[in-house]
C-alpha cells in the first residue's frame, strides 16, 4: 500500500511512516524543508519536498497519483500564529483533499482535534479557539467531498510510549494519548474500510486497538 502523508516530518507522521515501512508498505512524506529528508529515509519513507501553503492542487495531485491512501497529519504547531492556523490547519487540509479527488485517491484519513465543541468558549485561549475553528472547517470540507474519509480526533498529545490500549468512540471524556498510539490507530484505520465515514475521538484507555476499532464499528451497525 502506497500512502502519502502530509506533514511527513511531524512526530505522528514519523511513527506512522516507520510502522508502514516495517510491514512492507510504501509511505511517502511531504515536507517543506529538504533538510528533513534523511529523517524520513531513516524510518523507511520516501521524502517529497512540497509546501502545501504554496503548492497548487494539481501539483499535490501529481504526488498523490498512484497512491492507495492519503493521510493529512500536518499542523501549524503550538508556537505558530493565528495566520498559520488557517493556512495549515484549514487551507492545507482542504488543498490535500482536493488533490486527492483530482488524483483519484479515495481513501483519506484526516487528523483533526479533540474538543471542537469548545471553539466558541470564551474561557479558551483565543489562538486555540481559532485553531479549533480551522480544524472544524477542514472537517466540514472533507465531509462534503466524494472521498472515503475517516476523521480522527486525538485527545491531548504526549510523547509517552504507546501501550496499545486506547479508548476510541464517537464521544469520549477528555484525556491524553501518546503520539505513537495515534500512529498505530491510523494504521488500523487504513486497514479497515468499515471505518469510512466515521468521525472518531481517541485517548488512552483499557482496550487493545483492534478490538476498540471493531467495537466502534459494531456500535454503528447496531443503530
Amino acid at each position: 500500500m502506497r500512502v502519502v502523508i502530509a506533514g511527513g516530518h511531524g512526530k505522528i507522521a514519523l511513527y506512522l511512516e516507520r510502522f508502514l515501512s516495517t510491514r512492507g508498505d510504501e509511505p511517502v512524506g511531504l515536507i517543506r524543508n529538504p533538510a528533513q529528508a534523511d529523517d524520513l529515509r531513516e524510518v523507511g519513507a520516501e521524502p517529497v519536498v512540497l509546501d502545501l501553503e504554496q503548492a497548487t492542487a494539481d501539483e499535490v495531485a501529481k504526488v498523490l497519483d498512484g497512491a492507495d491512501a492519503a493521510v493529512f497529519a500536518a499542523g501549524a504547531g503550538p508556537g505558530s500564529g493565528v495566520e498559520r492556523k488557517d493556512t495549515v490547519d484549514r487551507a492545507a487540509a482542504v488543498l490535500f483533499a482536493q488533490a486527492a479527488e483530482i488524483a483519484g485517491v479515495r481513501r483519506f484519513i484526516q487528523i483533526s482535534s479533540y474538543g471542537l465543541d469548545r471553539a466558541d468558549d470564551p474561557s479558551v485561549d483565543e489562538t486555540f479557539r481559532i485553531y479549533l475553528k480551522a480544524k472544524a472547517a477542514a472537517e466540514a470540507d472533507l465531509r462534503s467531498r466524494d472521498l472515503d474519509w475517516t476523521i480522527l480526533r486525538p485527545a491531548h498529545l504526549t510523547d509517552e510510549p504507546a501501550t496499545g490500549l486506547v479508548n476510541i468512540d464517537f464521544h469520549i471524556p477528555p484525556g491524553k494519548v501518546p503520539r505513537e498510539e495515534v500512529a498505530a490507530v491510523l494504521v488500523g484505520l487504513l486497514d479497515d474500510n468499515d471505518t469510512i465515514g466515521l468521525t472518531l475521538e481517541l485517548a488512552k484507555g483499557p482496550t487493545p486497538i483492534d478490538i476498540a476499532i471493531n467495537q466502534v464499528k459494531s456500535s454503528t451497525r447496531s443503530k
